[in-house]
């Protein structure tokens, strides 16, 4: 029996074509054209294969049950090892076998449908797999230290449909969008506003307006702006909660949130601390805002609470509209770009970008979303993928030596996690949050500038994306002093890529978009929050050149009454030499000629030794280094890169004496502030950028206090160039007189009893 029925099955076989044997191993079943016509009008047989063939994936022949199992199904294992030749013939052939079946058989045709569904719905599985398994077609990017990882664990699919902004709608529970539409609402007022192309080209050529006030807390305030109506205010003594405009569920968890910081406020401020309140009604007007006295031990969680609050605030008034404006289409069923009305998103979804230096400040802001969401409500939010970010983002207290003592401010800004490479997408909808959300499906991203830079990638890289900055409505960078000790660089290059028009169209609805997005005008619209620790040219550069707000600018222009310099407890001769620059570009080159003719003569004699070069730049650190190299001086040198046996050995060379120079950058002391023992004589190449380095440079030299205090000397090079480091030292009046004095050389002495 079985001799004959392997011979029947092999005859059955040779006489099908290859178009036959393909339309058998792909459905199971002949085609239709090809049955044999009998008497009877029977069923086309249909075959369950086995999961190790190669089968089809339609949800017809998945639905249907086989109603009789036939020769076919064991015909179809001798199908599988196809030539490649054969099948190519094959591909060829198809086309015409359709045709002549379209023409010869009216049976055909449901079946050319069938095929024709088939394949579609095959092509859209293919296609959803291939979008879910490659994060970064999505995004562009994949999380840090995740490249082994499986796809889902970025993609987060489970979560898509919930986060998904076009096919949600807005719950009747938390509110129709008619609050939105009021006018008085900042919120709307701004994104509403449409501006004219002469005042677009107006903004190049209008020379900008300024007015200065004096706020309470906040000190002296310049209001600016290119456009023509500057508008200024000032805070009022009590807030009203309904007048800021708050979303829901913000009124009744900002409270509680906030709790920390009121403890000691009066009664009539409860929602806010004094500072808070100035720093909010400032955000809340989408003007940019530059505050350069936030500081880690001082004010920073409190400045870290209320931008939090405004971002949050932001990115719900935002989806409500989209949520809103959906509901409202699929009620009035209208059609695609019927009404301009529905004008409610910027070409990419991503609105708010958050720059932190570490991990710990992303930790510290997604902690405080989920509180701004969650409140005191029984029910809790939606957290996905919330076990791994505390696993990437936090820190584990045991890690930390236990012995190490460093300055309060040092331990406020290196606490917990201290990586710089990281980006993070986070997408809110109503009450629930998804952490590693794909960039092009997130609303807030949190990133380092280094994170950033590695995916915004350079001219001529192959793998690079920017367009997920194109949309961005809020930009708030956070600590921006820290950056000037990291790369500056990679701040500059983020500016150069927010707000352009995106390359591809990541699947927007047109219809849908701003106007002032489609115009390339999303750079006027965006507002920008930049915090940081001290006054310094670079930052408000950035501030000045990138922030181009139609609402205008507010930046907070305090000058420093008293310098560092007071803090500074050795007695010892502080000599400030002025050397002369024609102008900015040339400070450089006129400041290692002067160090080189005028300065190092007097410290050459061995007499001098124990000197200590504090410089800011390392590119001037290498210029240094190299010279003295050639010079043959008797020095050594400590810089960021330095290993630590190499450090120890230098520290050790330097005290003993058998080294006379040592040569030490700013960012070395600021990421590691050892005490520096056996300085007798300081040169400060430059003036710190922070200024209580200064102090804490100058009290070293009594760590070794052997009775020679009477031999100490303190140098410092100075330019006119250098006014707002100058006056963060000396103070404001001194430093106005040292700069418009005659005299190139001025002398302080401290610590006289």
């Amino acid at each position: 029996m079985g001799k004959r029925r392997s011979r029947s099955q092999s005859q059955l076989l040779s006489t099908l074509t290859k178009k036959q044997k393909k339309h058998l191993r792909d459905f199971g079943e002949e085609h239709p054209f090809y049955d044999r016509i009998s008497g009877k009008e029977a069923k086309p047989q249909i075959c369950q294969l086995s999961e190790s063939s190669d089968t089809s994936n339609s949800e017809s022949e998945s639905e249907s049950e086989p109603e009789q199992v036939s020769g076919y199904h064991k015909l179809l294992a001798s199908l599988k090892n196809v030539s490649e030749e054969d099948e190519e013939e094959e591909e060829e052939e198809e086309d015409s076998v359709v045709d002549d079946a379209e023409v010869n058989s009216e049976g055909a045709d449901d079946d050319v449908i069938v095929e024709e569904e088939t394949a579609a719905a095959s092509a859209k599985m293919q296609e959803n797999v291939t979008l879910s398994a490659d994060p970064e077609g999505q995004d562009g990017e994949k999380p840090p230290d995740t490249s082994d990882k499986s796809p889902e664990d970025f993609t987060d699919a489970k979560h898509e449909s919930l986060f998904s902004l076009e096919t949600n709608f807005l719950e009747e529970e938390s509110g129709d969008n008619c609050s939105l539409k009021a006018s008085q609402d900042p919120f709307v007022q701004h994104v509403s506003k449409e501006l004219k192309e002469k005042e677009i080209q107006a903004v190049a050529t209008n020379p900008k307006t300024t007015h200065q006030l004096k706020w309470p807390i906040l000190g002296q305030i310049v209001f600016s702006s290119k456009f023509q109506k500057l508008e200024t205010f000032k805070p009022p003594k009590d807030i009203d909660l309904k007048s800021l405009h708050l979303q829901k569920p913000l009124e009744s968890t900002w409270t509680k949130t906030n709790s920390q910081f009121l403890s000691g406020a009066p009664k009539s401020n409860s929602l806010f601390t004094p500072l808070q309140k100035e720093l909010f009604l400032i955000m809340n007007s989408y003007q940019d805002l530059f505050y350069p006295e936030r500081t880690a031990l001082r004010n920073g969680e409190e400045i870290r609470h209320v931008y939090c609050l405004h971002v949050i605030n932001h990115v719900l008034k935002a989806n409500a509209q989209v949520l809103g404006n959906n509901s409202r289409r699929r009620s009035q069923k209208l059609g695609v770009g019927d009404d301009d009305d529905f004008r409610d998103q910027g070409l990419t979804r991503p609105k708010v970008l958050i720059v932190v230096p570490f991990r710990e400040a992303a930790l510290r802001v997604v902690q405080l979303f989920i509180s701004l969401l969650e409140g005191d409500s029984k029910k809790k939010i939606i957290v996905s993928n919330k076990k791994r970010f505390q696993g990437e983002y936090g820190s584990d207290p045991e890690e930390r030596p236990p012995n190490l003592k460093r300055p309060e401010d040092y331990e406020a800004v290196f606490m917990g996690n201290i990586d710089d490479h990281f980006r993070i997408g986070v997408a809110i909808l109503q009450r629930s949050i998804r952490l590693y959300a794909p960039f092009y499906s997130s609303d807030i991203l949190i990133a380092s500038p280094l994170g950033l830079r590695t995916i915004i990638g350079g001219e001529g890289e192959k793998k690079r994306d920017f367009d997920f900055l194109s949309s961005i409505e809020l930009l708030i960078i956070d600590q921006a002093d820290i950056y000037l000790m990291q790369n500056w660089e990679h701040v500059l290059h983020l500016m150069n890529h927010m707000n352009l028009l995106p390359l591809d169209s990541h699947g927007v609805d047109f219809s849908r978009v701003r106007m002032w997005s489609l115009n390339n005008w999303s750079k006027y619209y965006r507002q920008t929050l930049l915090f940081g620790a001290l006054q310094d040219a670079q930052i408000n550069s950035v501030f000045n050149k990138y922030c181009v707000n139609l609402q205008g600018q507010v930046a907070v222009r305090n000058v420093p009454l008293t310098g560092s310099i007071n803090h500074v407890l050795v007695q010892l001769p502080h000599v400030f030499q002025r050397m002369q620059a024609e102008n900015l570009a040339s400070v450089i080159d006129a400041r290692f000629n002067f160090f080189v003719n005028k300065i190092l003569p007097q410290y050459r004699d061995a007499v001098m030794s124990h000197t200590l070069i504090y410089i800011p730049s390392y590119f001037d650190f290498v210029r240094l280094r190299n010279y003295f190299k050639k010079e043959e001086l008797n020095f050594t040198h400590i810089c960021e890169y330095t290993q630590k046996s190499g450090v120890s050995r230098a520290r050790h060379f330097f005290l003993q004496g058998e080294k006379q120079f040592l040569l030490l950058t700013e960012r070395f002391h600021f990421y590691k502030r050892y005490t520096i023992k056996g300085i007798r004589n300081l040169i400060f190449y430059e003036l710190p950028t922070y200024p209580h380095f200064y102090s804490e440079i100058c009290n070293m030299l009594r760590a070794t206090s052997r009775g020679e205090e009477a031999t100490w000397t303190c140098t410092v090079l100075y330019s006119k160039y250098d006014a707002q480091r100058l006056a963060a030292v000396v103070g404001v009046e001194r430093a106005a007189q040292m700069l418009q004095s005659n005299k190139n050389v001025h002398l302080f002495i401290t610590g006289e009893k």
